[in-house]
């Protein structure tokens, strides 16, 4: 088993190294300029996606399908991930995170577009559509879009189940002495309330625990660096200088140069906002819309909160706390640098990485649920939801690295089809983009 683990690290490193990063990080500039930096219409996405009320043809409201996808990006990566780049790459890699979300709402744009324009109706009379229905009706690829569904539906399992129920009940064992069959047959059941009824029932659900959890955090974090303030502008020049300068650090921590900034700091924020990757736009395609720009707008947003927003704030707490130079890594240094505040540090670090951590299990059940869907037709629904509670329970109590890295290999693989499709396309999203961009 040892040796199964070293080999899938190893594969896992191939699959996420330089190739891989700079295909997502070139698409996200290309499809910047191809689509007139269509960032500038960030604050109209922002309006449309607070609309709960129907617009045109779809399952859920704009609001829905946004806090769904939400709820899939916004979890581990965000907290952990951050602290894991900056540990590696120094407080520089706050920024070129910051700089993938900026560029990556172009990339979650066009997918959210392609998704809508190519959806279909299934026989159930809703929606379906993401990058396999895009391969297959906008390139005629149907071998790419099965493809990309099976890296899907097995991916899901890894990146958006076991390991983040073995996060919470981790977290739990440690904070609080929960024993992991404990905390583990709580989701379990969570889990079974809400995705057995579907993606109306999920979309409620990240309705409502979307802008709790999101607000929580956010406010926690803003809170600790009011306390921090006098640091902050400290944090921030060093942040900048070191992105592009590098900065050796002291006591265990051995340096970072400007390339380990931008490679850590890039490839974290990819990992936290999926932009490229082809997950989001398959909850898009379920969305009430007119036409398909007014949901691309809306999705791009996404990617705002997740990484512009949200990423910025954890890398200020963790670089003006100081501990970034102590040696420690991932969740240790996270704990460490939140725990610089008394009861508050503590409280918005657990009730954030418990809140996002299974909000992501439900929004990526309905990513592998459709993949599956288009791989084997509707029958294979009702068995993915069910094995879907089942390896929730598995994933609370089980060390399952193999399962982990082998879940990690296929996530990254997701992202080579569905570049494909946004390349060959763009012509297309430009187009669309031109047609509806300028409607109210």
């Amino acid at each position: 088993m040892e040796n199964l683990n070293a080999l899938l690290e190893k594969a896992g490193a191939a699959v996420w190294g330089a190739p891989l990063i700079v295909l997502l990080f070139g698409t996200h500039l290309f499809l910047t300029f191809r689509l007139g930096f269509v960032q500038r219409h960030l604050l109209k996405g922002i309006k449309l996606s607070l609309s709960r009320k129907p617009e045109g043809q779809g399952d859920i409201s704009h609001f829905g399908a946004l806090a769904t996808a939400l709820a899939a990006t916004i979890g581990t990566g965000n907290i952990v991930g951050v602290a894991t780049a900056v540990a590696a790459g120094g407080p520089g890699a706050v920024l070129w995170m910051w700089l993938t979300g900026v560029f990556g709402i172009a990339t979650k744009y066009a997918e959210a577009l392609l998704a809508v324009k190519y959806r279909v109706v299934t026989p159930k009379g809703e929606m379906a559509g993401g990058p396999m229905y895009v391969l297959e009706r906008g390139l005629n690829a149907r071998w790419l879009g099965l493809v990309f569904a099976f890296f899907t539906a097995v991916a899901a399992f890894g990146i958006g189940n076991m390991v983040q129920a073995n996060s919470i009940s981790q977290m739990l064992l440690e904070s609080f002495s929960l024993p992991v069959w404990a905390s583990g047959a709580v989701m379990t059941a969570l889990t079974a309330v809400v995705i057995l009824g579907g993606i109306k029932s999920i979309a409620r659900a990240c309705e409502w625990l979307v802008p709790f959890m999101a607000a929580f955090y956010v406010l926690g974090c803003l809170a600790i660096l009011a306390v921090n303030f006098d640091r902050l502008p400290g944090a921030a020049a060093l942040i900048i200088s070191s992105a592009f300068n590098g900065h050796a650090a002291v006591g265990g921590f051995l340096g970072a140069g400007a390339r380990e900034a931008m490679r850590f700091g890039i490839a974290r924020g990819l990992f936290s906002n999926e932009s490229g990757l082809g997950s989001a736009p398959i909850v898009a395609a379920a969305a009430q819309t007119t036409n398909p720009v007014r949901q691309a707008l809306v999705s791009s947003t996404g990617t705002f909160w997740d990484t512009v927003v949200v990423c910025l704030l954890t890398g200020l707490v963790i670089v003006s706390s100081g501990d970034w130079q102590s040696g420690l890594k991932g969740a240790a240094l996270t704990k460490s640098a939140f725990s610089h505040i008394p009861y508050i540090g503590h409280a918005v670090l657990s009730l954030g990485l418990l809140t996002f951590v299974f909000s992501t299990i439900l929004g990526w059940e309905y990513y592998g649920e459709k993949a599956a869907e288009y791989l084997l037709g509707g029958r294979a629904v009702k068995p993915y939801r069910w094995l879907w509670v089942a390896a929730v329970m598995a994933g609370s109590v089980a060390a399952l690295p193999a399962v982990w890295n082998f879940a990690d290999i296929f996530n990254g693989l997701m992202a080579v089809p569905n570049l494909v499709s946004l390349l060959l396309l763009a012509g297309v999203a430009a187009a669309e983009t031109r047609a509806h961009v300028s409607e109210p």
